[in-house]
């Protein structure tokens, strides 16, 4: 990825911020962190109350998605972003495309060991590092157990018979949908299957979002949702609703969503299990990855040694890597992080359940080599929008990744790169 990301226009790489530290005078350092996850504020005040010499602020935002990453981009620009930042790995590209990140490399080298591999890379390009991993997000299919067994429904362990419970419980509950399927289920969905959306040789991207894995797993929903067995218009509130009241027996995610489903669906606690993703082929043991974070360090950050020592502590410490576990939901990049007693327990809302069991399979089992392009918030619109239109009739699911398709290649090219798809 390194010559295809930085072989940029010098007006996109060169621009602003300052990189050198600088020390406050008769007080605590301050720095700003910008996020939305629940749980980061507690592991703030954590670190406050152990640090008095750094004293962190955490400002929310609306999710990335939902307005947080422009507003980013908008004060690295104007010269007034705060150090610290929420970056998902899949944005983590964008951002360095968008000259919106800064160099710690130095300030990271002691804490590189401390982290899965394959998530150091997450933040790393050309040898050059941007932030701090936060965590990964291996998949399951969450269940209700009461509606799989008011109507006999085996838990599927392929795809082939995922499909056969979606019949079967429409057919006896014509109100009842196997899945709400989403936008974002279908990334990893084809990650699962092993499919490559970008990819890089020497200074050239290649992209391949409609690739013949994307194809297959594209054509396989389209025929849930030419049979109606899955639902494709629950949003918001609803969602959550259809998953309380079992309307929606399924619903594929990262370990991260468990929390999420326990505060948004309180009724149905004690209704929900998890289990390993249905699989292509019997026997097999792929998985996807949905997110994974960092603690990014934003252009123009005076105070890159503080700023690094904050989030290392939050990725690391195990107070803190406790708390985000129970809440935020996090699976840890952090090597420590896999030994707590925290990732391998029981869950009161899942029955007692020891989900984590699921959770680390899959991340055991995941394909580590897939990568993000650089413009992913214009490919996550370009996406919505596609799915939207194929689920209005208006087009496939294969005719959407052909049209997302176009998009990613057309908006890498007017950034000035250099493409091939």
């Amino acid at each position: 990825m390194a010559a295809a990301l930085l072989a940029l226009p010098l007006a996109v790489t060169a621009c602003g911020g300052n990189d050198n530290d600088s020390s406050s005078s008769g007080g605590p350092v301050k720095l700003e962190f910008w996020g939305w996850a629940p749980g980061y504020d507690k592991s703030v005040e954590l670190f406050n109350a152990s640090h008095k010499d750094i004293q962190v602020t955490f400002n929310k935002l609306p999710s990335g998605g939902q307005g947080g990453y422009d507003k980013m981009f908008s004060a690295v620009k104007a010269g007034n972003a705060p150090c610290l930042a929420q970056v998902g790995f899949e944005s983590v590209p964008t951002f360095l495309l968008e000259g919106a990140l800064q160099n710690v490399t130095e300030e990271t080298s002691s804490a590189k060991g401390q982290f899965v591999p394959w998530t150091w890379n997450q933040v790393s390009v050309a040898g050059k590092t941007y932030g701090i991993p936060v965590d990964t997000g291996p998949t399951g299919l969450y269940y209700r157990k009461d509606v799989f067994e008011k109507y006999g429904i085996a838990v599927p362990t392929t795809w082939d018979e995922y499909a056969k419970a979606a019949e079967k419980l429409h057919a006896a509950d014509p109100k009842a949908y196997i899945l709400n399927l989403k936008a974002t289920d279908l990334s990893g969905l084809a990650w699962q299957k092993g499919a490559k959306w970008f990819g890089t040789e020497g200074d050239t991207w290649k992209v391949t979002v409609n690739g013949p894995e994307t194809k297959q797993v594209a054509d396989y929903w389209q025929g849930l949702v030419d049979k109606k067995l899955v639902n494709t218009t629950d949003e918001g509130a609803a969602w959550w609703s259809s998953l309380q009241s079992g309307k929606v027996a399924t619903a594929i995610g990262a370990v991260w969503l468990n929390p999420l489903i326990a505060e948004n669906a309180p009724g149905a606690k004690g209704k929900f299990a998890v289990a390993p993703m249905p699989q292509w082929a019997a026997g097999e043991k792929k998985f996807g990855n949905e997110g994974g974070s960092s603690t990014a360090v934003l252009k123009g950050c005076k105070k890159k040694k503080e700023a690094v020592e904050f989030a290392t502590w939050m990725s690391t410490n195990p107070d803190s890597l406790k708390n985000l576990i129970k809440v935020t939901g996090i699976y840890p990049a952090a090597t420590a992080g896999l030994t707590l007693p925290e990732v391998n327990t029981g869950v009161d809302y899942y029955g007692g359940q020891n989900i984590f069991e699921v959770f680390a399979e899959a991340a055991q089992n995941t394909d580590t080599n897939w990568q993000w392009g650089p413009t992913h918030s214009q490919f996550g619109a370009d996406l919505g929008e596609a799915l939207g239109n194929a689920y209005a009739g208006k087009n496939t699911l294969p005719g959407a990744f052909d049209t997302v398709q176009e998009k990613a290649v057309a908006a890498m090219k007017s950034k000035g790169l250099k493409v091939e798809g």
